[in-house]
């Protein structure tokens, strides 16, 4: 079991070590010491905002915080320009897409044995920014408080998840959804030549070089905290993955992992990915390229 551990660490962190990011702008800091940990600091308001928009549009049908913006507004919003009907992906289709620039260094995840020394809940805000140098009311304290908020949500029908605040906990959570004796993979976004610039721009469909049916997958989406938080989450239902190649107008080459829903019949109505596409729950299926600190586990047995 060790060996399995370790191997599956290794195998996520040879691929997301180059590539990892968080949706906010971030620079490290260190904290008070009292459990060694790197803390990120993170920026503007408006950083918090996006991230919370889009991680909630990207993993559930749960909707909180967004659900304030408009229609016409998500539509103009070149951040959640990210959804795609499978109909719609063709080799050869011009399609408009932001892939934000982010990195994130090895520091910035914590060792399970840390992490699980640090309380991780709403009830203990107060003392979490006392511990991480974070005041009350700051654009880091409203970010951990959405965090914790979002992470104690319930889970919408047929749906499994958890905030794992490490590795190690994501490899546990996979272990639950596929069995212990299950190998798994790991896929994400890599981009092959120019790194992303972080704006709206056209991409043209160069190839779909996977598509695999996967009734069952671990999705998991970095969290605006104070360290690495990943919200990993499975759903009971009809999904693809797809590996579609991308060239971007700026030269930017994109091997980009999105995963597709094919039922959404569960989704709540004001979900963004409805109003961006003009459809209504459960009449179509909703796909949504992933950013390249996001990553999709699927059992390594599932084929082409």
């Amino acid at each position: 079991m060790y060996q399995e551990k370790t191997h599956f660490i290794q195998q996520v962190m040879a691929f997301r070590l180059a590539c990892w990011a968080l949706f906010l702008l971030l620079t490290l800091v260190k904290g008070d010491g009292s459990k060694g940990a790197s803390v990120i600091r993170l920026n503007t308001m408006d950083d918090v905002h996006q991230h919370g928009q889009m991680h909630q549009g990207h993993i559930h049908g749960h909707h909180p915080s967004s659900s304030s913006s408009s229609s016409s507004t998500n539509q103009k919003d070149p951040r959640v320009m990210v959804f795609f009907m499978l109909q719609d992906l063709k080799v050869g289709e011009i399609m408009s897409i932001h892939f934000p620039n982010r990195r994130l260094s090895p520091s910035q995840l914590l060792p399970k044995h840390e992490a699980d020394n640090i309380p991780f809940s709403l009830a203990e805000l107060p003392n979490l920014l006392r511990l991480f140098s974070f005041s009350q009311g700051s654009p880091q304290a409203e970010a951990m408080e959405s965090t914790l908020k979002e992470c104690e949500v319930k889970p919408i029908k047929g749906e499994t998840k958890l905030c794992a605040t490490s590795l190690e906990s994501v490899h546990e959570f996979s272990r639950d959804i596929f069995g212990s004796k299950t190998q798994v993979k790991s896929l994400a976004t890599t981009h092959l030549k120019n790194p992303p610039i972080g704006v709206l721009q056209n991409y043209k469909v160069i190839a779909i070089s996977q598509n695999i049916p996967s009734p069952k997958l671990v999705a998991c989406h970095t969290m605006p905290y104070a360290y690495t938080v990943f919200y990993c989450h499975s759903q009971e239902s009809e999904n693809k993955v797809l590996m579609v190649t991308l060239e971007g107008e700026d030269g930017d080459v994109v091997e980009a992992l999105s995963v597709c829903h094919m039922d959404t019949s569960q989704w709540s109505r004001g979900h963004i990915a409805f109003s961006v596409l003009g459809v209504e729950p459960g009449a179509t299926s909703v796909c949504h390229f992933f950013p390249s600190d996001n990553f999709v586990l699927i059992p390594s047995s599932s084929t082409v």
